[in-house]
């Protein structure tokens, strides 16, 4: 150190690394490079505080972790991991970040980096689990292909999907691969049949069973809806009121019957057996005069 106390902390002596695996840019070289001048006015090796700087780096919300040293030829390394985000979370009207440590860091105003959102209550002690199951969405291709974003309603939380408009309700954060596993068997061999629009929501949060709701607003569903409310109008028939139909007299029907005299049931007969006799007899005397008459031939 003290070889090179008097030498000049150039730009070319001056090495930043970020050293994540995921690419993120929250901080970049040109800022540190600005906290390090900031650090060390004088510029010079001797009157830098290693322990200062790198405390001040570390310091940054973006900033997992930072190691500062010079090496034997009096250059300055920076090694900088940065926080890569998990999911972005919405609470209260406001916007951050959260990693997969569950820490929780603000928004940058030159970078977005893409990820989940998270909308909803979401207590600090859950995001840790969040994260996991943001991790393993994004690791299976199936999931990431349908769930786009989590929302949390009251204690129950929801996977937002790409298809259609309904959402997964899954409960709690336990279990989460019986219940993405679950839902994956009810898309291939059942909703993969269905317009996505039919539901509103599909819950995985009970065991053993899948449970849907039908979408109001889904044309094809009217028919449905209707006869369900149907059923759920029909109630059981009053008692007292099937006993009076039973009990009920029919008199009307026997003095209808009644009243008619029975001449007059007599004369309303069609005598049809009369006519076709004399009929008969007409045509067959129409019959018996029309034959020739017998020649007799006198020898």
């Amino acid at each position: 150190m003290k070889r090179f106390s008097h030498q000049q902390i150039t730009d070319n002596k001056i090495s930043v690394k970020m050293s994540e695996k995921t690419p993120v840019y929250f901080v970049d070289e040109k800022d540190i490079r600005e906290i390090v001048r900031k650090e060390n006015p004088s510029g010079k090796v001797g009157d830098l505080n290693i322990p200062s700087l790198e405390k001040r780096i570390n310091s940054l919300p973006a900033v997992d972790s930072a190691n500062v040293y010079l090496n034997l030829n009096g250059k300055l390394n920076l090694d900088i991991k940065q926080r890569v985000p998990v999911f972005r979370l919405n609470k209260d009207g406001k916007d951050f970040y959260v990693d997969e440590k569950g820490v929780e860091f603000p928004i940058s105003r030159t970078y977005s980096h893409p990820c989940m959102l998270v909308t909803g209550n979401v207590q600090p002690d859950e995001y840790e689990k969040l994260a996991e199951l943001v991790g393993k969405i994004d690791k299976d291709d199936f999931s990431k292909k349908y769930f786009i974003g989590i929302s949390k309603s009251k204690e129950s939380y929801n996977l937002l999907t790409s298809e259609g408009n309904y959402r997964v309700e899954i409960g709690d954060l336990d279990n989460i691969d019986f219940k993405v596993k679950g839902f994956k068997t009810f898309v291939e061999k059942y909703l993969v049949y269905q317009d996505p629009q039919k539901y509103s929501m599909v819950s995985v949060k009970y065991q053993n069973q899948i449970v849907t709701t039908l979408n109001p607003y889904f044309k094809e569903n009217d028919s449905i809806l209707k006869a369900g409310k149907l059923e759920l109008a029909k109630g059981p028939t009053p008692m007292a009121a099937v006993k009076k139909t039973e009990t009920r007299p029919k008199t009307t029907e026997a003095k209808k019957t009644s009243s008619i005299p029975a001449k007059q049931k007599e004369s309303t007969k069609p005598k049809t057996h009369t006519n076709e006799a004399k009929k008969t007899e007409k045509k067959s005397t129409a019959k018996a005069l029309s034959k020739p008459k017998a020649k007799v031939k006198i020898e």
